[in-house]
């Protein structure tokens, strides 16, 4: 009864313990009921691990056939027993070394500088190409129905052609507000003499979401943004923007427009096709006032944890 005297020694453990040696002659488990395991077993997870170990790209179903086991018992030793996930391949910028480096640095001294000055006063800029056609996620669009044949088609197919209209479309946000959409005309080419004229004059010059207080105008290294002609009419007429010398290289992920803002807006404007341009920027214009100021504020203040992702990856991928 020494063993009762442990706390660690529950009473029924040290019962079932002693009637189990009475009836057995041995304190060893029982022999199990039900069919032994024949498939999941030590050696077949040794395997698993390391065809996964040599080919992480490895289909699920073409090792399975290998193997000879049944595709939902790969899947069980995969996910189960060695805890591992699919995920998906993403497409993304290329980063050479050279601008690896560039965004390394580049972040450390935007994040220190939005660190002291704050996001409040920063408007993000962006451009994107927008078409007539209905915008579709692989990914995410399904349809609920017992057969395909029973799908009507406006439903089941999203029809493409060879040459859809196409419509530029500038925009700026912040924390507290937003800009108009600007629609670039038809047939004009973006360089710095259309993006002052359209955009930079009308639009951020006379900006007042800031209520008349100093702001930082941000923009990515488009040609028509780091031309000399477009930084000194920043420096004479902006009370502050990020320089051509400031902004990472190629880093879309940096940018609150292209990593959350557009997305959400084309999946609600071009929820479904148009027929016309017009038809378009009607679209674009009544779903961009829909989106709450709520969302475009949390995208912008995602901007220092994405920085600091992008220094603790050295300048790397962190999508």
């Amino acid at each position: 009864m020494k063993l009762l005297k442990n706390p660690q020694t529950r009473r029924n453990f040290v019962i079932r313990t002693i009637k189990r040696f009475n009836e057995t002659g041995g304190v060893m488990d029982r022999a199990r009921t039900g069919r032994p395991v024949s498939i999941t077993t030590v050696k077949m997870r040794k395997v698993v691990r390391s065809r996964v170990w040599r080919n992480p790209q490895r289909s699920i179903r073409k090792m399975a056939k290998e193997l000879k086991i049944s595709r939902g018992s790969l899947q069980t030793i995969v996910k189960r027993d060695l805890g591992l996930s699919l995920f998906k391949k993403r497409k993304v910028h290329f980063l050479s070394d050279k601008i690896k480096t560039k965004r390394l640095s580049r972040s450390k001294v935007l994040h220190t500088r939005f660190a002291a000055q704050g996001l409040d006063q920063v408007l993000f800029s962006d451009e994107k190409l927008f078409t007539v056609e209905q915008a579709f996620n692989r990914q995410n669009d399904r349809i609920l129905s017992k057969s395909t044949s029973t799908i009507p088609d406006e439903y089941r197919y999203v029809k493409r052609v060879q040459k859809p209209l196409l419509l530029m479309v500038w925009t700026g946000v912040s924390s507290v507000g937003r800009t108009p959409l600007v629609f670039v005309p038809a047939g004009v080419k973006i360089n710095a003499a259309t993006y002052k004229e359209l955009i930079l004059q009308p639009i951020v010059k006379d900006q007042m979401m800031f209520e008349n207080q100093p702001f930082i105008f941000q923009q990515d290294g488009a040609p028509a943004h780091t031309a000399n002609s477009t930084q000194e009419w920043l420096r004479t007429n902006i009370p502050d923007f990020i320089s051509k010398v400031e902004w990472p290289p190629s880093s879309p992920d940096l940018n609150p427009l292209d990593f959350s803002v557009w997305s959400i807006l084309e999946s609600s404007a071009c929820s479904k096709s148009h027929n016309s341009i017009e038809s378009l920027k009607q679209s674009l214009t009544r779903e961009w006032e829909k989106i709450p100021q709520e969302m475009l504020r949390t995208a912008v203040w995602a901007v220092p944890g994405r920085l600091k992702a992008v220094i603790k990856k050295k300048g790397g991928y962190i999508e």
